[in-house]
């Protein structure tokens, strides 16, 4: 398999997953701004969507969006323990992914944007905050995972969705539950390996 990624962008939550499952995979590079991958491809004929994650499955095919990439990894992989056997608990896992992708995430997003202005990155900042205190909220009660005793999927993704707050000015000196479970999957073999490899730390 080959997983095109940007560097800290939201594939990393991918290729986070991946390496905790053990999954063997080549990586190569995509410059965003140019939509050329590191070998000199036109990513956008790989991916007609242009953006990071995409996965070349073992068969040849594409499987592209970071939620779906990492919960086919998970249910592929159940020795890895990332997917939740019952149905309630992957239902848990679905929800918890689409709250980080479509209201935590995109709160980012306008802060990356060149032409957001000040009053607009002002009000993204504030919806993260909030986005961010209601699972700072949901962790008060002592767990150490978002959901259950063990990490899932959603729990990788929220770390790489957080590790942006300090490029875009977003402090999260006020979350002291999520800083905990963040120092937890930084520590981690899987990731430290991820963060290396895309020459983050």
């Amino acid at each position: 398999m080959k997983l095109y990624y940007s560097p800290g962008a939201c594939s990393l939550a991918s290729h986070i997953v991946l390496r905790e499952a053990g999954v063997s995979v080549d990586l190569e590079k995509v410059a965003l701004a140019t939509r050329t991958t590191e070998s000199g491809a036109d990513f956008a004929a790989i991916n007609p969507k242009g953006y990071v994650p995409a996965l070349v499955l073992e068969d040849g095919s594409l499987l592209t969006e970071g939620v779906a990439i990492m919960q086919y990894v998970a249910e592929a992989n159940p020795h890895a323990g990332l997917a939740p056997k019952d149905a309630l608990s992957r239902a848990r896992v679905q929800e918890a992914l689409n709250y980080l992708g479509t209201e935590v995430h995109k709160s980012f997003s306008p802060l990356f944007k060149p032409w957001t202005t000040e009053e607009g990155k002002a009000q993204a900042r504030e919806m993260v905050l909030k986005r961010l205190g209601l699972i700072e909220t949901q962790l008060a009660d002592g767990r150490d995972w978002l959901l259950g005793d063990a990490p899932t999927v959603a729990d990788f993704y929220l770390f790489v969705i957080t590790n942006w707050a300090g490029h875009v000015a977003v402090s999260l000196d006020g979350f002291p539950n999520l800083n905990a479970l963040r120092a937890r999957i930084a520590a981690r073999p899987a990731v430290q390996a991820a963060l290396k490899a895309e020459g983050l730390i």
